[in-house]
């Protein structure tokens, strides 16, 4: 497997011209449909301008209408490097360091990093085989109780196929009538498919929702019994915390489902070849 690198960023995206053709190949596949024409037709490029003219009206499109891009006065080139810089870093990248990176300011790059944030949402099918479910706790240093029942933490509910996607979800509580349902949407009910969680009593009754259910016994110092664990879906705790304590130092609980979304995007694209799946 190739992975896409700064190098063959570079090599793609050399210059604002070459984002604005790939925006226009991206966006207009088959061709741009020119309204006054009422057909598609060929269209050529405006110099120093962010739009294309249609060969017979001279009618415009622009490749930049209505996205992100649209009436923003950064260059193009630096919108992609950001793309780039946050769904290719593991544990994500800070405003501040978008900000140090394309060499604009503060303002820009946070207004950037939350444009760019906004997108790295994906559709997820419903999960299948082997998959992992598991909460945690995230949130600032509190004294007192650890793991369940810490309190001013935030719940997040997770969900991985193991080699596959993964998926999570803030909760208001980690009682069946919350977690139960949760897995109903989210898991393919299939006679292949097998749900592993711990002992938590709230997942008592995941065989009656029509799943295979195995369970790995935490609470007895019990991490893995073959292949019953939820270690996969803990590595990927352990990366999300290690990004927002790293990364971010803290996340209000009001924006944290949208840097969960970023986190798990970069989870389920982890494969991406050359194909730039990010723009």
């Amino acid at each position: 497997m190739k992975t896409y690198t700064i190098k063959d960023f570079d090599k793609q995206f050399p210059t604002n011209d070459a984002c604005l053709e790939f925006l226009f190949n991206a966006r207009y596949p088959q061709g741009a449909f020119c309204e006054k024409c009422g057909k598609i037709t060929p269209h050529y490029r405006i110099a120093d301008r962010k739009v294309f003219s249609c060969q017979f009206c001279g009618s415009h499109v622009s490749p930049t209408a209505n996205i992100i891009f649209h009436k923003s006065d950064t260059p193009l080139l630096s919108w992609f490097h950001a793309m780039f810089l946050m769904s290719s870093t593991k544990t994500g990248i800070s405003a501040k360091q978008l900000q140090r990176e394309l060499g604009v300011t503060y303002k820009t790059a946070w207004r950037m990093f939350k444009e760019i944030r906004k997108l790295m949402t994906d559709n997820v099918n419903p999960l299948s085989g082997q998959v992992e479910v598991d909460e945690t706790y995230i949130g600032g240093k509190h004294k007192g109780a650890r793991g369940r029942g810490a309190s001013g933490k935030t719940i997040v509910m997770g969900m991985v196929e193991r080699d596959g996607n993964a998926i999570t979800h803030i909760i208001p509580d980690v009682k069946a009538h919350t977690l139960l349902p949760m897995i109903e949407r989210n898991v393919e009910k299939s006679n292949k498919t097998v749900v592993y969680t711990d002992e938590l009593r709230s997942y008592n009754n995941v065989e009656r929702l029509g799943y295979s259910h195995e369970i790995v016994q935490h609470s007895a110092k019990q991490y893995f019994n073959g292949i019953i664990h939820v270690n996969t879906m803990e590595s990927l705790w352990g990366t999300i915390k290690r990004g927002i304590d790293g990364v971010n130092h803290s996340v209000s609980p009001l924006y944290l489902q949208s840097y969960l979304y970023s986190y798990i995007y970069r989870y389920n694209h982890r494969k991406d070849e050359t194909e730039v799946g990010w723009i």
